[in-house]
């Protein structure tokens, strides 16, 4: 029997209801309990694979090559479960498919409205391929009031008569702001955010209080007064010195306990030691190494969200805390000095996927750095790409090669490939295409060289990986380089693709056309992020000791 729980969010967005799912996810998870999570997002977007990352923050991408909200990301770090495309929809997911069966002609020429039909699909998108779960948790975007998102909460309110309101948990997460012209904590936001609730005909049954403070017994027992709540389901989500300390703080806040209670199961005791050996790893690290992340949206970390992930996982092995520096690829390209000071300070140096020109060139100077100065070196997707010019730039003295995506060039190192193989069969594109839907995406196999660097990371000759990307390396270059150094060390499974790069005579240099950041977990990290941690490391102990 599937069980559901909700998250909804009051008074203001951005409280981490998607670290509060995962957390709860990787509670249950922990007391034996398969779980999985849906995000249900309110924009009318199809998906956020053409939104800015300034407006967005990470597109994540799945198995099954679905562009997702970086939500997606932590229920996968935190519950270690690979999601698919049908584990998120938008509105306008949702409005697509319903206007896809109109057109068909699926309502026998019905009038098609909100309630059933726009309902019924969302129901349909919660309740798809449950019956092996013991919980599906759910995310619903946004804060209630927001008019986008009011179909969902029609939808899960119906549900909840459904499959019957036993079934159904409803976790409503609040701020509890402090005044501290007072000192006091206030209820109020969250009294008048669960009354709109109420409106809407959802009553929560439990009450997560976003807090820097804690809450007195006192002010939960008026919580629960007034919001219809027990005292001992409003709880506080006090903030935590790291995301991965949030489990084990709920968990001492009762609230697995709780839901367990709720659902009138009884269960082990959730096995914490592996997050404990996280959180104690990152807290007391006795190794620090400094990582400079030469980027375009540096402005934003939420933009490379599972990157800066993947690097601090990167260090468990180690036990090493690494202290990541973003620095603006165009301070790099304008030579600004405190740009350049920082890129020398740094012992590795990662330039991470995008899209455009802005910056480019400050990127390909900082390979070039890295390269020549034989500083730890890891690139990833545009990264690799750009690694592949730099060095056709220099050791072949191309000084034309550059990529198509910036225009046209009469070396043309890096193009946008006409058609490749999908799980799905081939695949065909070209530049006049939407931009949307039109990237190699998802998960694909590389065949990795013998005797390589890759091959001693992966300890694999056969790996899969996840891409985002439209652009690949062409190979008409590849003699020419390889007779230089560089080593194609791994490769499609037709042998077309260039996958990954590495240099000879280098402490460490990699390049991936792949994003191995997506696939990085606290509790089972990236080999690539740990070796190239690890050398990074290595790198600043040497420099010491010079």
């Amino acid at each position: 029997m599937t069980r559901y729980i909700f998250f909804t969010g009051g008074v203001v967005s951005s409280l981490g209801k998607g670290l509060a799912a995962a957390s709860l996810g990787a509670l249950l998870q922990a007391r034996g309990l398969k779980v999985k999570i849906r995000k249900l997002d309110g924009y009318l977007n199809v998906d956020p694979g053409t939104m800015n990352p300034y407006q967005h923050g990470e597109v994540f991408v799945t198995e099954d090559g679905a562009e997702t909200d970086l939500d997606l990301g932590h229920y996968e770090r935190f519950t270690g479960v690979d999601h698919l495309s049908h584990d998120v929809t938008t509105m306008g997911k949702i409005y697509a498919n319903i206007l896809k069966k109109e057109r068909r002609g699926d309502y026998l020429g019905g009038t098609v409205q909100v309630v059933p039909h726009v309902i019924d699909e969302i129901k349909d998108f919660i309740k798809y391929q449950t019956e092996d779960l013991d919980f599906l948790i759910g995310e619903i975007g946004g804060t209630v009031g927001d008019i986008e998102s009011l179909p969902y909460l029609e939808a899960i309110r119906q549900l909840a008569i459904d499959v019957g309101r036993e079934n159904v948990l409803f976790i409503h997460l609040t701020l509890m702001p402090h005044l501290q012209s007072t000192g006091e904590l206030k209820t109020k936001a969250t009294q008048h955010s669960v009354r709109m609730l109420l409106s809407l005909g959802i009553q929560p049954d439990m009450l997560l209080c976003r807090t820097d403070h804690s809450i007195p017994m006192e002010m939960r027992k008026k919580l629960g007064l007034f919001c219809n709540v027990s005292p001992n389901r409003v709880f506080e989500a006090k903030t935590a010195p790291s995301i991965y300390a949030v489990p084990i703080a709920y968990h001492q806040e009762g609230i697995d306990t709780e839901v367990c209670k709720f659902f009138h199961i009884e269960t082990k005791e959730p096995d914490l030691l592996p997050w404990e050996h996280v959180y104690q790893n990152i807290k007391h690290a006795p190794y620090t190494t400094t990582i400079a992340v030469v980027g375009k949206y540096v402005e934003l970390p939420d933009a490379y969200k599972s990157l800066n992930e993947a690097l601090l996982h990167g260090g468990f092995k180690s036990s090493t805390k690494v202290v990541i520096d973003y620095i603006d690829a165009e301070d790099i390209e304008k030579d600004k000095p405190s740009a350049l000071a920082r890129l020398g300070e740094a012992s590795g140096i990662l330039v991470p996927g995008g899209f455009g020109t802005r910056g480019i060139e400050g990127k390909i100077k900082a390979i070039h750095y890295a390269r020549t100065k034989k500083i730890p070196f890891l690139g990833i997707c545009l990264g690799m790409q750009m690694a592949i010019v730099e060095a056709t730039r220099h050791l072949l003295n191309l000084k034309n090669a550059n990529s198509t995506e910036f225009g046209k060039t009469d070396e043309p190192v890096v193009g946008l490939m006409q058609e490749w193989m999908s799980q799905e069969g081939l695949q065909e594109r070209n530049a006049t295409q939407d931009l949307g839907g039109t990237m190699r995406l998802g998960s694909y196999p590389c065949v990795i060289k013998e005797n390589s660097l890759a091959q001693s990371i992966y300890q694999n000759n056969h790996i899969k990986e996840r891409h985002r990307h439209r652009y690949e390396v062409n190979t008409r270059y590849k003699e020419s380089l390889e007779e230089k150094g560089i080593i194609f060390s791994g490769m499609s499974e037709d042998g077309l693709l260039p996958e990954i790069i590495e240099i000879k005579d280098h402490p460490f240099f990699i390049g991936v056309q792949f994003h191995p950041e997506l696939k990085s977990r606290p509790l089972l990290p990236h080999p690539l992020f740990t070796s190239f941690i690890e050398a990074s490391a290595q790198n600043q102990k040497t420099r010491r000791a010079a």
